[in-house]
């Protein structure tokens, strides 16, 4: 295969939004903390059940986390449980606006 037979496309750094998904930076956010819980666990060598001994939360959901199910965990939700492994997050957040004007919708009688 020579180099003309591709095509570099960049990304938008969000693989959720690349795919079309919806509540794409939510699933970002999710997956990032997903990744930082399994790093935990893999540098301390703790198991799922271990985990639990030490947090509270179920070896279900650290097993979750881990196989990256996260349908079921909210962001607040996962940063509990980095917080319980005795974790520092810290994030910035930034809001895109685009030249949109903000409205004040005045509320409609019932």
């Amino acid at each position: 295969m020579s180099q003309d037979d591709f095509e570099l496309v960049r990304g938008s750094g969000n693989v959720f939004r690349c795919l079309g998904l919806p509540d794409s930076e939510i699933e970002q956010v999710k997956a990032i903390l997903a990744a930082e819980i399994i790093d935990v666990l893999d540098n301390r060598g703790l198991t799922v059940r271990r985990a639990h001994e030490l947090t509270g939360f179920a070896a279900a959901d650290f097993s979750r986390v881990r196989r990256a199910k996260l349908g079921r965990f909210t962001i607040d939700r996962l940063l509990a449980m980095l917080k319980k492994l005795d974790e520092d997050v810290q994030f910035n957040l930034s809001i895109d606006r685009p030249n949109s004007e903000l409205r004040v919708v005045e509320p409609q009688p019932l």
